[in-house]
């Protein structure tokens, strides 16, 4: 399967796009991106919240994929029980609840990276690209997936919807990486992700790459419908693109 180029982005992103700026640093979405989602983290959001009596569609819960996992779970709450204590109640131990059975899922049966993940890796730090993460996970579970795919020190910066103000669809983790890299032009800048809120993000961060993969929950006509410059089968496919189109 090729990749599906497409131009039809933003102002702001096809300006970035034109340049001929080098390709300094690649940002990566950790779930559905570079490591398989099996519905782990959707099917741990539908038991905590229906054990504590918190409606929600299956649909809704789709389009909340990428985003802070506690935000996802205060929308839910917040909505049927409002603002009041009852409801900062239900917030903790839903959330507790869904962190709960998330971990056990990964400390107890691990993690399978995506197909040419480290491949990609390794060709991209083989060529001085920086590499980094960002995940609407907290930071004690984005600590422990990438020290059960062995990643603990491949990234040079990791960054979790916990270390910003606000995660998903707002820029503040990919500009979090991008500070930590020591890279300040978005034109020298790749985000990629599996769903609409990475796309999303990295159109807010106003990057030059925002590179949609369809290895997570959504298909490509979802994917297509967020501004993007690029669709991939996966990120294997990752430094194909990067020599025909970004150098």
């Amino acid at each position: 399967m090729a990749f599906c180029v497409n131009r039809r982005v933003g102002s702001q992103l096809l300006e970035s796009y034109a340049t001929m700026d080098p390709i300094r640093l690649v940002i990566f979405d950790i779930a559905g991106t570079i490591i398989e989602d099996h519905g782990e983290v959707l099917d741990a959001f539908s038991k905590a919240l229906k054990g504590n009596g918190i409606a929600f569609t299956d649909a809704e819960m789709r389009e909340w994929k990428g985003a802070s996992k506690r935000e996802v779970i205060r929308h839910f709450v917040k909505r049927q029980l409002g603002e009041n204590p009852r409801g900062l109640e239900k917030i903790e131990t839903t959330y507790g609840n869904f962190r709960n059975l998330l971990e056990s899922h990964y400390r107890e049966r691990g993690v399978s990276p995506i197909p040419g993940a480290h491949s990609t890796f390794l060709w991209l730090r083989e060529r001085n690209i920086e590499i980094a993460t960002t995940t609407g996970f907290y930071r004690e579970l984005n600590d422990l997936i990438l020290d059960q795919a062995n990643w603990k020190e491949m990234f040079r910066a990791s960054i979790s919807s916990s270390d910003v103000p606000q995660g998903r669809p707002a820029p503040d983790m990919i500009l979090r990486a991008m500070a930590l890299t020591g890279i300040a032009n978005p034109a020298q800048v790749i985000n990629v992700g599996d769903t609409p809120l990475d796309l999303q993000a990295g159109t807010n961060a106003g990057v030059r790459g925002v590179i949609g993969v369809l290895t997570g929950i959504h298909g490509r006509e979802r994917l297509e419908w967020e501004t993007h410059t690029q669709i991939l089968p996966s990120v294997a496919y990752l430094p194909t693109l990067i020599e025909k189109e970004y150098s």
